[in-house]
């Protein structure tokens, strides 16, 4: 595949670029430099790892509570008088899903007292008994530890049985930011740096795939979002565990974090930060993890398309719903149809793929049935006691 050279990048920031080993302070010359250069290499990186297609997920997030016992800065869902899903309820969520055609439901909530690991594993085994090839993509590291703390269970023992009940995937949210300093700042009441690697850790050794994410435009710096990633490229050298990486820029309305910034002339990221972001994680991430995602209910559906040219590979998914999104000021949506995926990815020039969790290719024509196409960009794990 023919390359054009970003001529203002030094040979040497380029060489390791290629190679899969770009440094910190390469990191820091290229966000320094041309932001077209930057794009421009984000871009053949992308080119030479995923190619020319462009995945996204038919899937639906359920929420099963808007409570929780955390005080997270940035939260503008969270409420003290809620409602918690039974398990009945989130049954018929999954259903009217599964009628819809998804092919993943994506489970997430707050973490209280009310919600054990018990809760938890008898939402899977009930999602798993009546929907067998239903994705099930749920809980962060944060709810894990909760959950299994109340329930008296390890974290090892705790995701080994929800393994066992059925759970596809772990979502990789609660990282934030992967800075202590910050933490302290955002979400003192979270588990830390070191909690959050650790039980990812495990999940991947357990056989459980998870995705990354990092929430940024707050009150981190460059350098510190900088070493959110490497960490992340770091846990993927180890475990092989992660199916994706996943920038979601701060929404700064309806939240303490957000009122400070706002009062003081400050309105989170700027749209080239955020495609800066993309294209300079694609750099770090090259022949780590695959796919790079750019989130349209974040970014906006013209501002996800442009990040195609900037590293990303995959627009997110369907989702149906994005309460807390919406709760922080987001106002590009809930629910973007499979038609509207493809047009926008057709008119970006590129191939559209519909995939599953794992990043497995589904058969044509918006069905529940995972294909028998090789897979694309799937985490490569394996449980290990």
């Amino acid at each position: 595949m023919y390359m054009k050279r970003p001529a203002a990048i030094p040979d040497d920031v380029l060489e390791r670029a290629h190679r899969g080993n770009c440094t910190k302070e390469d990191a820091l010359i290229l966000l320094e430099g041309s932001p077209f250069e930057l794009f421009e290499l984000a871009d053949n990186l992308r080119a030479s790892t995923t190619g020319d297609i462009v995945s996204y997920i038919t899937n639906r997030n359920i929420y099963i509570t808007n409570k929780c016992a955390g005080n997270c800065g940035f939260c503008a869902y969270r409420t003290e008088k809620g409602y918690i899903l039974s398990v009945e309820e989130i049954l018929k969520k999954v259903g009217d899903a599964w009628k819809a055609g998804v092919i993943e439901v994506c489970i997430q909530g707050g973490y209280i007292p009310e919600i054990d690991m018990e809760f938890y594993l008898e939402i899977v085994e009930s999602i798993k008994a009546e929907y067998p090839e239903l994705c099930i993509h749920a809980f962060s590291p944060m709810e894990i530890h909760y959950a299994a703390k109340i329930s008296g269970m390890s974290i090892k023992e705790a995701l080994r049985k929800l393994k066992e009940s059925g759970l596809d995937s772990l979502t990789g949210t609660s990282a934030e930011i992967l800075s202590d300093r910050v933490r302290n700042i955002i979400c003192p009441e979270k588990i830390n740096t070191q909690q959050w690697i650790d039980i990812i850790k495990t999940a991947h050794k357990t056989g459980i795939s998870t995705n990354a994410t990092i929430m940024y435009g707050h009150v981190e710096t460059v350098e510190e979002r900088l070493d959110h990633v490497f960490t992340i490229r770091e846990i993927q050298k180890e475990t092989g565990g992660f199916s994706e990486f996943i920038p979601m820029s701060f929404l700064p309305h309806n939240n303490r974090i957000g009122e400070k910034m706002l009062a003081s002339g400050k309105f989170a990221s700027t749209g080239l930060e955020d495609l800066q972001l993309i294209a300079i994680s694609r750099i770090i991430l090259h022949t780590h993890i695959n796919n790079i995602q750019a989130t349209w209910v974040k970014l906006g559906k013209k501002l996800a398309q442009f990040a195609l040219e900037c590293g990303a590979n995959d627009l997110g998914g369907t989702l149906m719903e994005d309460q807390i999104s919406t709760a922080s000021g987001g106002n590009h949506g809930e629910y973007m149809s499979p038609a509207e995926f493809e047009w926008m990815i057709k008119g970006a020039g590129r191939i559209p793929v519909q995939r599953d969790t794992l990043y497995r290719k589904v058969e044509p024509g918006f069905s529940n049935k995972v294909g028998s196409l090789p897979a694309f960009g799937k985490a490569k794990i394996s449980s290990k006691e």
